[in-house]
């Protein structure tokens, strides 16, 4: 993960200076991969579109109360890109799911405010995020209960539209929806 994080070009001065925040907690942090760091962990995320490429799917997520993209915890996992269709997968349902850009297409450095999950609390922290995009391969979506209430098709746009975090849709949504320009 380090050689594909150092060989990612940034697109955007929010990517080049959190590139090396992470480059620098990977290479000082063993445990970088486990939520038993508290403090910051290394979380995969993916963009995924539709079958035909003009949608996007987004889940409405439980404890931000928005709709957002899907992703979650590495766990241990060093495979970033499987750990993003692993939560694609489990957060859609969605089963045929492949990377359609090599290597990573998106990174950041994202706050997580202290909240309850499964009756622990989990303390403010930071996920070094990794994200990929991806393309599904069928349309068939489900809800997960324990963790969105809802999973939707949305035309770019509406993404955006959708989302009620704003540093999120500024800064990142809409800089996924530019450089997904070119598969729409």
């Amino acid at each position: 993960m380090l050689d594909a994080i150092r060989a990612f070009v940034p697109g955007c001065e929010q990517e080049e200076r959190d590139r090396e925040v992470m480059l620098h907690f990977l290479a000082t942090n063993p445990d970088a991969y486990l939520r038993s760091n508290t403090m910051a962990h290394m979380t995969a995320s993916a963009w995924v579109l539709s079958p035909d490429a003009k949608q996007v799917v987004m889940v409405y997520h439980n404890i931000y109360h928005s709709w957002s993209w899907t992703g979650g915890h590495a766990d241990g996992q060093r495979d970033l890109l499987a750990v993003a269709i692993r939560e694609v997968q489990e957060e859609t349902g969605l089963q045929d799911v492949r990377c359609i850009y090599p290597g990573i297409f998106s990174l950041e450095c994202l706050t997580v405010e202290g909240h309850e999950k499964r009756g622990q609390y989990v303390p403010s922290h930071i996920h070094h995020n990794v994200t990929y995009l991806l393309q599904a391969g069928d349309w068939g979506l489900r809800d997960k209960p324990d963790e969105n209430s809802g999973v939707a098709w949305f035309t770019p746009a509406e993404a955006l539209a959708a989302s009620t975090e704003p540093w999120m849709t500024q800064r990142i949504y809409r800089k996924l929806v530019e450089r997904t320009k070119e598969y729409l």
